[in-house]
């Protein structure tokens, strides 16, 4: 049985190339290119749909699409296959994104993900990505992780307003001082009903 999927890739500039701007994440060369892109994948959703829930859908397609895109018009002839350009989308989201909104834990994810992930921008530049890698891909999901990143930087969770919690206070003591003032107007002697000598 023939095993080779590799037909339902994309093959840029050319018709039958097309559908594999939806299809090419999904089919892989073998076995161990598949279980190569596994775990990065699985890591970096989980950390995508976790900290970035509300926009996490929009942008795990836009990177998907965006770099299927980028490689049909751009890259060699052959077939491109693999779901590398989305983990390279989703790591550079996910670097660039915490930097921009400056939230502490978002940082603290981009900086894991510098750690773990900070020797994939090599296989971005075609001198160094052997001739059997995709670096078009590679390159174009880190263009549209880093485009996402500043676009959608004003959606989602965001860096908390430090004089949030000063303003709260402030509210509630004026909210207090507002109470005290009308008990004080409630037990004022104009106020409190004439009382008749029960002896008169």
């Amino acid at each position: 049985m023939d095993w080779d999927f590799s037909h339902v890739g994309i093959y840029p500039r050319e018709k039958k190339g097309i559908i594999g701007i939806l299809t090419s994440p999904m089919i892989h060369s073998g076995f161990s290119h598949l279980f190569a892109n596994t775990l990065p994948l699985f890591f970096l959703s989980w950390c995508l749909f976790n900290f970035y829930r509300s926009i996490a859908p929009v942008i795990f397609f836009i990177i998907w699409i965006g770099e299927g895109l980028f490689v049909f018009f751009i890259g060699k002839p052959g077939w491109h296959i693999g779901a590398s350009g989305i983990i390279y989308g989703l790591a550079f989201f996910l670097f660039f994104s915490g930097i921009l909104r400056k939230h502490v834990p978002l940082i603290a994810i981009s900086l894991l993900v510098t750690f773990l992930y900070g020797s994939l921008v090599w296989r971005m530049i075609p001198y160094f990505s052997p001739s059997n890698i995709s670096w078009e891909g590679h390159l174009g999901g880190a263009i549209m992780g880093t485009l996402c990143a500043f676009a959608f930087s004003q959606y989602g969770p965001q860096k908390p307003d430090p004089f949030a919690h000063e303003e709260e206070e402030e509210e509630m003591e004026e909210y207090g001082e507002e109470e005290g003032e009308k008990a004080e107007e409630t037990n004022t002697p104009d106020n409190i009903p004439n009382q008749t000598d029960a002896n008169s």
